[in-house]
């Protein structure tokens, strides 16, 4: 029997179609876009407890490919009644209209049109301007291993159970945790970030050996507490997303009784509804438990003081009054008398690709880890640098490599990239 090209669900007293329900959006797991509805619906208490009311980015997959790049649209015009949107400006001075989630129905909407994972601000659409949750991000560097993800979280919970908030963790679906702190909607997103940057520095003071605030990847280690995703254009996959990954992990929602033994991979949109079913919704109580941001911002006050810049923006923002130069060490003038000007590199950086895709970057890796094979095994995972670079319409990727773990008689130069991609072609004048 053939595939029917649409269904028609009755949800919260509105009819979704969904079109074209059995394509595969998940080809080693076999997962259709019928089945993303059906999970999305199996656990809609905690899924819409996450994003109702919020604004929220629509990412799809590009052509539909697993493991495709996201790319980022706006709420489509034709949309039905159901479905709210709210204006949105950013820093850039760009205005969005999003997608504002409030029931099933646009819940099963959003999943229809390909989104699989949901994206929100960390606002409400009553007062686009006061966050209602302080996000803390934990993004390991490469080769860090689970165990001490979930080290650094505990931590992280200590921090903010010290400064008058509850934490509430989940797994990100991908490589690290997040943890949200419900707060009092009475700050601005720059004291929001102000107070992120004082978790991140809390947390790296009380765990140097295995957490990090460095902004830059050349000197990061371990895990980095990612503090600009509470900048104001950013936003973060919400409780029980999919994620865009073979094997459909979910952004899991835990107890603190968890997360020292918990495995990311057991969340997967096979296991989630069922536990969802059994154990519900761990942060179901999360809104009664919103705190103030006073005594991290007396924390903030005090780095301050003590006399620590403001942490690096990210790049699209103007610079800020107070900031950290914005440049990475390695490229930083001299601070020395009598020099030339230029740029002075602190750190013995080489780079060897710029790729459209993150497969053409790795493989000239391979070719030049093929020619340097007595140089490769000296480098540490931290040591190649991976950045998905921003185009003018979509990622490109760039590899760098750190070579201060070699001697440098024996560091290979700058030479010719072996992937040496512009994705400015064509649009120069």
């Amino acid at each position: 029997m053939a595939e029917p090209k649409k269904m028609v669900l009755e949800l919260a007293g509105h009819e979704v179609v969904v079109s074209n329900p059995g394509k595969v959006y998940f080809p080693r797991a076999g997962v259709t876009k019928l089945d993303m509805v059906r999970y999305y619906l199996a656990v809609a208490p905690g899924a819409l407890g996450g994003v109702r009311g919020r604004p929220m980015a629509l990412k799809r997959f590009v052509n539909g490919a697993e493991g495709e790049p996201f790319f980022q649209k706006r709420a489509p015009e034709k949309r039905p009644d159901f479905v709210q949107t709210v204006e949105l400006s950013f820093p850039s001075g760009r205005t969005a209209d999003e997608v504002v989630v409030t029931d099933e129905a646009a819940l099963a909407w959003v999943i229809n049109l390909g989104c699989i994972d949901l994206n929100p601000h960390p606002v409400r659409a009553a007062d686009l301007d006061h966050p209602d949750e302080l996000r803390v991000d934990l993004d390991p560097v490469p080769g860090v291993q689970w165990p001490q993800i979930r080290d650094v979280a505990m931590v992280a919970a200590g921090v903010l159970a010290d400064y008058g908030l509850t934490g509430w963790p989940k797994t990100s679906g991908s490589r690290g945790m997040h943890i949200y702190a419900r707060i009092e909607p009475r700050w601005e997103f720059g004291e929001v970030r102000r107070a992120a940057v004082a978790v991140a520095r809390e947390i790296e003071r009380r765990a140097p050996e295995i957490a990090t605030s460095k902004w830059w990847k050349e000197e990061r280690h371990g895990v980095f507490v990612d503090y600009n995703q509470n900048a104001k254009d950013r936003t973060v996959a919400s409780a029980y997303s999919l994620r865009p990954v073979p094997d459909v992990r979910v952004s899991t929602p835990l107890t603190w009784a968890e997360v020292p033994w918990c495995d990311p991979a057991e969340f997967t949109i096979g296991t989630v509804p069922e536990r969802f079913a059994r154990t519900g919704d761990p942060w179901a109580e999360m809104d009664e438990a919103a705190g103030s941001l006073d005594g991290l911002l007396e924390l903030a006050a005090s780095d301050e003081a003590a006399g620590l810049p403001d942490a690096p923006w990210p790049p699209h923002y103007e610079k800020q009054t107070g900031e950290a130069p914005r440049v990475q060490p390695s490229k930083r003038r001299s601070g020395g008398t009598g020099g030339t000007g230029r740029r002075q590199s602190t750190m013995p950086l080489i780079e060897i690709a710029r790729a459209e895709t993150k497969d053409e970057a790795m493989a000239g890796l391979e070719r030049w880890k093929a020619r340097y094979p007595e140089v490769w095994p000296r480098l540490e995972p931290a040591d190649v640098l991976v950045d998905a670079m921003r185009g003018r319409s979509s990622l490109w990727y760039r590899i760098r490599l750190n070579l201060r773990h070699v001697p440098e008689a024996q560091r290979p130069p700058q030479e010719p990239l072996e992937v040496d991609y512009d994705p400015w072609a064509g649009f120069r004048p």
